[in-house]
């Protein structure tokens, strides 16, 4: 099964080919996007999924968690990143806020982002929680992409970014909400910093793709923060992470040499005007 490309000369991808690779054995590869530009070149390269992260509160307006951003503001996002794509998936999160505790409100925020945005489906937090507004929002024919294991939208509530599903109770937790969201009709589900045992467990014991993060080798599919694995920022290094790029050292160096050359009065050139 190592290194299969089964899907990737399919010209769109969508939920029933996530389930045909996870059946098949090929792996899933998702990253963040949260802008045209990124999502043009992510879409160039095949990526099969296009999450437009709740994380962009962090990368792109500096906030310490998720809970900021607003239902406009992942709107907004979304929009510029299905305008640059014609094969990923484009999954959007759903902000904290906007579906927990009121499945009415959920529903009509699931049709905003995907009116507004074109995206072709949602992501929410939880499990049974959540598992109403996850009925209302698939009752309207919207894909729900579900998401369990670390939390981010929880954390004041957990108030630590640690492992989670570390003890029996949680596993059973984990694995009981695993079932109701595939029961309810999710189509996939991310699994975030879990051990890698309780990753392969969650995966065997459903029918749908799991995506990890931090959740081992086990599961149907791996993601990670574009910006983080492109070394944007050197301050966030958790295990999970690999880095492919430096980009930070590389941005630091061209912009230098563009100020020195400034400096230096030797941009622009002769060739460099009219």
């Amino acid at each position: 099964m190592k290194g299969q490309y089964l899907y990737r000369n399919v010209s769109k991808v969508t939920t029933h080919i996530l389930q045909r690779m996870r059946n098949e054995g090929e792996k899933i590869a998702m990253l963040t996007a949260y802008d045209f530009s990124t999502a043009r070149l992510l879409d160039e390269a095949k990526i099969d999924v296009i999450l437009v992260g709740d994380s962009a509160a962090n990368v792109m307006a500096g906030y310490k968690t998720t809970l900021p951003i607003t239902l406009n503001d992942m709107i907004y996002h979304a929009s510029s990143v299905v305008r640059a794509v014609e094969r990923a998936l484009v999954v959007v999160d759903m902000p904290f806020g906007t579906y927990q505790g009121n499945s009415i409100e959920a529903l009509a925020s699931a049709i905003r982002i995907m009116k507004e945005s074109g995206a072709d489906a949602v992501k929410l937090e939880g499990g049974m929680e959540v598992s109403e507004s996850i009925d209302r929002i698939l009752s309207a024919g919207i894909p729900v992409m579900g998401h369990l294991g670390l939390t981010p939208q929880s954390i004041n509530k957990f108030g630590t970014y640690t492992v989670r599903a570390t003890t029996q109770k949680e596993v059973e937790k984990l694995l009981a909400d695993a079932k109701v969201l595939e029961e309810r009709g999710c189509f996939a589900l991310v699994l975030e910093k879990i051990p890698a045992t309780i990753g392969k467990q969650v995966t065997e014991s459903i029918n749908i793709p799991t995506i990890g993060i931090g959740a081992g080798p086990h599961t149907n599919g791996q993601v990670l923060v574009f910006h983080d694995m492109m070394g944007y920022s050197q301050q966030f290094s958790p295990r999970f992470l690999r880095r492919y790029h430096n980009f930070s050292e590389e941005i630091i160096g061209a912009v230098t040499h563009y100020i020195n050359d400034v400096k230096q009065r030797e941009f622009p050139n002769e060739k460099e005007q009219y």
